[in-house]
């Protein structure tokens, strides 16, 4: 493959380019108005995602890792509290966490989705947990700390199983906060309501990261908390603000975790072309499977989207036995790939003081071995997909186990 058919993980340039003329105008109204922080354009942006979203509130904040924290803050978790989420997310979902006062507490995921699998989490519930009907609440078995909130994390655009994850909060009186950072636009189709929901609109409150590689990015940070709830939306407000009801009025110890009004603008912008580039990656997504179909090699295999699920495909990932020995390959062509992630966090040093070991959730260390996400962008074009594949048609073992892409009813 040539330099000039070079095929990036991920291009951020040209839609940019599209979007010069617009995206400098925001410049321009904040240079004219000296409206840096807060204001018309945070407020204009906070009601129209929103209203994308399916919530009556947004909370526009720093970063998705602010708005996670926050969420969690406001919806009451505390400190002492036990948290369940997942090891197979960056970890910024268990930094929030963690920075909420409260601790991590692992279930694995469903192989199939690479989400959360509620069969865990209750599995978690009834046999490492005790339930203090006196008080009313899940006490963790091994620290003894009351069980209050699950943190589903929409991985790779995909939502999580929703309706059930719910129904377990319910039952045990848990607070679910999404992590949404990786699921603008992201639907989930609810058995219980019979209706299609958006990612950011089945919990208490949902967390998104604008970060620039995601699928609706700022040019910095950026984040924002989405909720329907009056008082949680108010309380993330403060959160962000030092505590702020009004100039110097401090109802509580916050942070500065404000979003800045220029990264609204931009968001706000951008906002009006995300249901186009969504499909732009929807019909990328269905691509790669026909491609890779047609490869007929059965040592790939390809994420998996149940019928309950509208994903927006955030990344696309595959799994292979021989990752590292392909990357190589694909790089040496000039087709760049990622990982998301390589070390699952219940491995990572910085939870060594959690007691976990390597096989205690085999499923998310046997998909970290093998994960790897192929360039997945708006403008990635046919040919450069076909490119991709091709290459990865050469590098793919042959020999060994049958990798095929796991179906769900």
């Amino acid at each position: 493959m040539n330099t000039k058919d070079t095929i990036p993980f991920l291009d951020l340039a040209t839609m940019h380019i599209e979007l010069e003329q617009e995206l400098t105008e925001v410049f321009k109204r904040a240079l004219r108005t000296a409206g840096f922080i807060g204001g018309p354009m945070v407020e204009e942006f906070e009601h129209a995602f929103a209203e994308f979203c399916g919530t009556k509130y947004c909370v526009g904040v720093g970063s998705g890792t602010d708005a996670l924290r926050f969420a969690l803050m406001a919806a009451g978790v505390k400190s002492g509290d036990v948290v369940i989420t997942v090891p197979n997310t960056f970890i910024a979902t268990t930094e929030a966490i963690s920075q909420a006062g409260a601790e991590p507490r692992f279930v694995d995921i469903d192989e199939r989705t690479y989400n959360m699998d509620p069969a865990k989490v209750r599995e978690y519930l009834e046999g490492s947990c005790t339930v203090d009907d006196r008080l009313g609440v899940v006490i963790d078995n091994k620290s003894g700390k009351p069980v209050t909130a699950i943190v589903p994390v929409h991985l790779y655009g995909q939502m999580a199983d929703m309706d059930s994850l719910v129904e377990l909060a319910e039952q045990y009186k848990l607070i679910v906060i999404e992590d949404a950072c990786q699921a603008h636009g992201a639907q989930y189709f609810s058995k219980k309501e019979n209706r299609w929901r958006t990612a950011g609109s089945m919990g208490r409150a949902a967390a998104f990261s604008f970060y620039p590689g995601k699928n609706l990015g700022a040019c910095g940070e950026a984040g924002a908390v989405t909720t329907n709830e009056e008082g949680l939306a108010q309380k993330s407000r403060m959160l962000r603000d030092h505590g702020q009801t009004k100039k110097y009025h401090h109802a509580l110890e916050g942070y500065n975790g404000r979003l800045d009004a220029i990264q609204a603008g931009i968001l706000q912008v951008k906002l009006k072309y995300l249901p186009q580039w969504t499909e732009m990656r929807r019909t990328a997504a269905s691509r790669y499977r026909e491609l890779i179909s047609a490869m007929g090699n059965d040592k790939v295999t390809v994420s998996c989207e149940p019928e309950w699920s509208r994903c927006v495909y955030h990344l696309f990932v595959v799994r292979v036995e021989n990752r590292d020995e392909l990357i190589k390959q694909l790089a040496s062509t000039g087709i760049g790939t990622g990982i998301h992630y390589p070390i699952p966090l219940h491995l990572q040093n910085a939870y060594v003081g959690l007691g976990y070991k390597t096989g205690d959730f085999p499923i998310t260390e046997k998909v970290a071995a093998e994960i790897l996400s192929l360039p997945m962008y708006p403008h990635l074009r046919g040919d450069q997909q076909s490119g991709v594949v091709r290459e990865l048609t050469k590098s793919v073992v042959t020999e060994g186990p049958s990798l095929m892409e796991p179906k769900i009813a």
